[in-house]
């Protein structure tokens, strides 16, 4: 079998031509898909930049919320009944809304306020600059240098600026682990400070951040946040309520896989109409050698190592091609929301498996079909 192998090895490569073509057809169809998939990746970790950053084990909102950026006030009597819930270890109020910044200059730029809990400063980002003591200084707010930093003019420690009419100060410049998905910059400070400096409704809680004693304390605490009326999600279920509003309730989701679809089209296509054009080619080949006593499980061995080979191949410049890309354009592009994660190219290597097999089918059916008497009487 190890001499099959390599006289299958020998007969693909030798044929420089059709396997580069071979190559470039499934490179370039992987590099779309997964290219397709990390930019929906990189969206959908953009709009649970919030989530990500607080870090909170478990939320509270109220059941109507569909993102982290949709945010309903909740009474300030669901903090204490979420506080003396069984299974609570301690629970956190946090703001969540929009202001309008003007600097200096008269320039004005949106932002999002982020407002925490005055005691514990719950869900604080890891700091750069500057100390987080700070923050309960007069009109301190912290800015987080991310991809929109630049938006407010790049801000250092000590810039003032007005908020709804009242004066801000930067105190601090901090870190994020997810930048914004909506293009604006995000301002910290304190949950009473948010309250005061933005206008809001009658309930002005966004939303309650809570620790559980322990892991089997989860179900219960969210079967309690049930009968109060309002809604517990984990991080991770949160998230993934957040993934199935952009996936099923807006375009984005519907028009990126669209893509990706056509990506794995156009990669079968090519790839398949290559592989039978090689195929045919190298007919009288496979008859010679299916003269002198070549089994049929050889030959199909051989063709779906040349199958298996040209497309794992391809994935792997694929992956390396949009690797190189993604980096370049973060480069250049700060705002692009585009990554490479492990189920996006592990839905890569699927599609190349399928269309392996599909190019295995078509060649095994031509070269089962050949007669040697065939290619000798040609």
């Amino acid at each position: 079998m190890k001499g099959i192998l390599s006289l299958a090895y020998k007969l693909l490569v030798n044929d420089k031509a059709k396997f580069s073509a071979l190559l470039v057809g499934i490179t370039f169809a992987v590099f779309l898909m997964v290219a397709m998939t990390g930019l929906f990746a990189g969206v959908l970790r953009r709009g649970s930049a919030t989530v990500i950053n607080l870090g909170a084990p478990m939320w509270i909102m109220d059941p109507a919320v569909q993102t982290v950026a949709n945010t309903i006030g909740m009474p300030d009597y669901v903090l204490d009944a979420v506080r003396s819930m069984d299974g609570v270890e301690y629970a956190v109020p946090v703001y969540s809304g929009g202001a309008l910044v003007k600097m200096a200059d008269g320039v004005y730029q949106a932002v999002s306020v982020v407002g925490l809990d005055d005691i514990s400063l719950y869900g604080r980002p890891p700091l750069l600059e500057g100390r987080i003591e700070d923050i309960y200084g007069e009109n301190a707010f912290i800015i987080v240098k991310d991809t929109e930093y630049p938006k407010l003019e790049n801000p250092p420690i000590g810039t003032e600026f007005e908020l709804n009419d009242h004066r801000g100060v930067i105190v601090a410049i901090a870190n994020a682990a997810s930048n914004s998905l909506f293009g604006v910059p995000t301002l910290y400070t304190t949950y009473r400070r948010a309250l005061q400096y933005i206008p809001n409704p009658r309930f002005t809680i966004s939303y309650i951040l809570l620790k559980p004693k322990t892991p089997a304390d989860v179900a219960r605490v969210e079967q309690q946040a049930r009968r109060l009326g309002y809604l517990a999600l984990t991080r991770e279920e949160f998230i993934g309520k957040i993934t199935d509003f952009y996936m099923f309730h807006t375009g984005v989701g519907m028009n990126l896989l669209i893509m990706t679809v056509m990506s794995f089209i156009v990669g079968l296509s090519i790839s398949g109409q290559t592989f039978y054009t090689f195929i045919l080619e190298n007919l009288e080949k496979f008859g010679a050698l299916k003269a002198i006593g070549a089994k049929r499980g050889e030959l199909i061995a051989m063709i779906f190592f040349q199958a298996a080979f040209t497309s794992l191949t391809g994935f792997g410049l694929g992956v390396g091609l949009v690797s190189l890309v993604l980096c370049l354009a973060r480069l250049r592009l700060p705002d692009y929301a585009g990554v490479i994660a492990w189920w996006n190219l592990y839905s890569a290597l699927v599609m190349v498996v399928v269309i392996a097999a599909v190019s295995s089918y078509v060649g095994v059916r031509k070269v089962l079909h050949v007669e040697p008497f065939d290619i000798f009487r040609g």
